[in-house]
């Protein structure tokens, strides 16, 4: 069973090895979609809702929200945000994470698996 939850978060950042616009600096309103994958328990639940929630809030949108992505990585890519994203999920839930889904607009979005 895959359980999936969406977190928004605002934050800042401009792309230093692009050369057009998104070479500025510019926001964007993320949406971050997190998949976690596990077995059905006798609960009747694979993830508790309010348990990724808590895990994503504290190591991803809380250091995320409002930031100057800059300063955090040289070259802040959607893609470059997931491969910093994921050990930090993979390590602190209980069950496998599964995918992440960053969105930076509504139609552009990069997705991760872990691989």
């Amino acid at each position: 069973m895959q359980v999936s939850k969406i977190f928004l978060f605002e934050a800042a950042h401009q792309l230093t090895q692009y050369h057009g616009a998104c070479e500025n600096l510019h926001g964007h309103t993320y949406q971050l979609i997190v998949t976690v994958e596990g077995e059905v328990g006798d609960d009747g639940m694979t993830f508790d809702f309010t348990l990724l929630k808590r895990i994503v809030k504290e190591e991803i949108v809380d250091r995320l929200d409002h930031t100057y992505l800059n300063d955090l990585l040289e070259n802040p890519s959607a893609e470059n945000l997931v491969l910093w994203m994921w050990p930090r999920l993979a390590e602190k839930l209980p069950v496998r994470l599964h995918e992440l889904q960053l969105w930076e607009t509504r139609t552009s979005y990069v997705t991760y698996r872990g691989e």
